[in-house]
């Protein structure tokens, strides 16, 4: 309070001696001469990394078509004689001793097999229909809501600890001696990601046994009485006039194939080789001059605001009583 306002502690104190003596003290106000500290706020040219664009001819290598001669083989169709073997058949009379089916009759006697028609009852079987309950199991799926484990990623906000590492400033005392710190540390608060364990409600398909009723055609069996007419195996004698096959040697005139191998000339197609010349389309290495950028870190100076401790003199009005035992009466001066 007494460096803001000099002027009103000595005006205060002036009057507590005015007040406490009958009379007031002699004196003088004086000019004193003090530092006042204070903050101003300056510039600092600092060096920041960028990166500028910079343009790099290079060569890079390109396929150029170009034309070159080739020999091409082709097939040329040719005609050529050449000489076969051919199988002719022909065929030659020949004998070939046969035997010719002939009929001779003749009676035999037989057994003829009868039938005697007889009536038989009997018990038949009929199948009937009928529709006959039954129970019928079947499954019906059902939903079930069960809990499922299930990690989450959350973040919790955590204090750490960073030291800043070099030199740094922190000022003057008046008489000019200057304050420096070295690894100072501070905190940077930061998000640790934390798994935790939640419970998620999730739908299960079950399957429940159920009954259904349905029907189903059965068959029943019933007996009822029927005639049935049968045969009865008989037999009686009789005399049959049958014709039988008899076999007789005869000849016969046949022709057979005879093979006899000629040789027959024939004109046949093949194929022949030839070169033609013809023109290929071939690619060849060449270079050539392309700008690539590329970035290249240079250092920019850049102005940064800093505040910078400063000690003002500053002139006080201050009261000095005089003297009079000493001197001049003016230890001030």
């Amino acid at each position: 309070f007494s460096a803001a306002c000099p002027q009103l502690l000595s005006a205060s104190c002036a009057l507590i001696l005015s007040l406490a003596y009958a009379h007031p003290p002699e004196g003088v106000w004086k000019k004193k001469l003090t530092w006042k500290e204070d903050w101003v706020q300056v510039w600092k040219t600092i060096k920041k990394e960028a990166w500028e664009t910079k343009w790099k001819k290079v060569s890079v290598p390109i396929w150029k078509e170009v034309q070159v001669p080739v020999w091409k083989e082709e097939q040329v169709p040719d005609w050529k004689i050449v000489k076969k073997p051919k199988i002719e058949e022909r065929e030659v009379p020949a004998w070939k001793d046969i035997k010719v089916p002939e009929w001779k009759k003749v009676t035999k006697p037989i057994w003829v097999p009868t039938k005697v028609a007889v009536w038989k009852e009997i018990q038949v079987p009929v199948w009937k229909e009928i529709q006959v309950p039954f129970w019928k199991e079947i499954q019906v799926p059902v939903w079930k809501e069960v809990q499922v484990p299930d990690w989450k990623q959350m973040f919790e906000p955590q204090w750490v600890k960073m030291g800043i590492p070099g030199e740094k400033f922190l000022g003057k005392d008046h008489e000019g001696w200057e304050y420096t710190s070295h690894d100072l540390w501070r905190k940077k608060l930061i998000w640790k990601p934390v798994w935790k364990k939640v419970w998620r409600t999730e739908k299960k398909q079950e399957w429940r046994t159920e009954k259904k009723q349905e029907w189903r055609t059965e068959k029943v069996q019933e007996w009822k009485t029927d005639k049935v007419q049968e045969w009865k195996q008989d037999k009686k004698l009789e005399w049959k006039d049958e014709w039988v096959q008899v076999w007789k040697p005869s000849k016969k005139q046949i022709w057979i194939k005879e093979k006899r191998e000629t040789w027959v000339e024939e004109k046949v197609q093949i194929w022949r080789t030839e070169k033609k010349q013809v023109w290929a389309t071939e690619k060849k290495q060449a270079w050539k001059d392309e700008w690539q950028s590329v970035q290249v870190p240079v250092w920019k100076e850049v102005k940064v605001q800093e505040w910078k401790k400063v000690w003002k003199p500053v002139w006080e009005k201050v009261w000095v009583p005089i003297s009079h035992g000493h001197g001049h009466g003016h230890g001030w001066d």
